[in-house]
């Protein structure tokens, strides 16, 4: 919690406790000087304290009088004290979450080339971890004000608000972020973010999830570029789990991101030599030099190669697929000086 809020809620218990006192030594007064009954000397004491102005229970003696006159003056002053505390510290809290939304609101505006996720549901959580585990920078746009705090707790980035509004959506960098992703749990909800942010974005890649396998179409035709239904995979990895289990067991020990563990890298030929003279996968002879194993490679056109051959000329603006072990990954990374 921010030192000044701790200050301040300090100074609201210390208020708490002067009331309570005060209203305790009332109480025990009227009781012990006038003899009235616990009741008694709790109405006594409450119409005093708040200058109500309602009537006394019996005739007040000369020393009930002087008692209850100390009694008003100090409580003056007790409650006028608490009441100006626990406005400061209400309005300290507004200052700060202010403070706090302005601070992360420059911190997204320095972003470009970043990542927006929408919504922070079971889907947008785990998008945010694998992302954070890659050290791209990412936004989280959620609606649910309720999610703030985990949001704060994982420390992520975030803007409150509804994608629908390009308001919202430009709040979060969409207009300048290299990617988008869509992980509402209605379809028709990513349907409309996605037709708002392709409209915002032309250049931006889009993957939506989808739960019905009828708003595949619908999505990809409103300019998502890859559309995920989670209820698939998870249907196909089960059942290739029962027919291929060597293979997916295989397949779920590789890790593709992370800080030391990564075993199948994605590399720009650019990172990998000057694209001005031409060259092939032999070439390159990253198994001599690494022990990394070039097991795909796309083109500049997005097409794919699996298990493409030595001789194979690569293009500018292409990618190859190579796979390692974590420290055969590493040493590649390091001999090209790729962060």
């Amino acid at each position: 919690m921010n030192p000044l809020l701790i200050f301040f809620k300090k100074k609201v218990y210390t208020a708490i406790f002067l009331l309570l006192a005060v209203l305790a030594s009332g109480i025990i007064g009227f009781r012990l000087i006038s003899n009235y009954s616990w009741i008694d000397a709790l109405y006594m004491t409450v119409i005093t304290i708040t200058t109500v102005g309602f009537g006394e229970v019996v005739p007040l003696d000369n020393q009930s009088k002087v008692f209850t006159i100390f009694l008003i003056l100090i409580s003056i002053v007790v409650v006028g004290y608490a009441l100006s505390i626990i406005t400061e510290y209400i309005l300290s809290k507004n200052n700060v979450e202010e403070l706090k939304q302005k601070k992360m609101q420059k911190l997204i505006d320095s972003f470009k080339n970043h990542v927006v996720i929408c919504g922070y549901g079971r889907n947008g959580k785990q998008a945010a971890i694998k992302l954070a585990a890659h050290k791209r920078s990412f936004v989280v746009i959620e609606k649910n004000r309720d999610v703030i705090e985990k949001l704060q707790m994982d420390n992520v980035p975030y803007v409150i608000g509804n994608a629908n509004e390009d308001e919202i959506l430009l709040q979060a960098g969409v207009d300048r972020a290299s990617c988008f992703i869509t992980a509402l749990p209605n379809d028709a909800d990513n349907l409309f973010v996605v037709l708002s942010t392709r409209q915002i974005n032309k250049n931006i890649n889009i993957i939506s999830r989808a739960s019905q396998e009828s708003s595949y179409e619908k999505l990809k035709f409103a300019g998502a570029n890859n559309v995920i239904l989670p209820d698939k995979i998870g249907g196909d990895h089960m059942a290739s789990l029962v027919v291929v289990p060597g293979l997916m067991e295989f397949l779920d020990n590789l890790s593709i991101v992370g800080k030391s563990n990564i075993n199948i890298e994605e590399i720009a030929v650019e990172k990998l030599y000057d694209t001005k003279r031409a060259r092939t996968i032999k070439d390159l002879d990253l198994r001599r030099k690494t022990g990394c194993t070039v097991i795909g490679y796309k083109d500049e056109n997005g097409e794919y190669i699996v298990n493409p051959e030595a001789d194979l000329e690569l293009a500018p603006n292409s990618k190859i697929i190579v796979l390692g072990r974590p420290e055969q990954i590493e040493g590649l990374n390091n001999e090209y000086n790729i962060d």
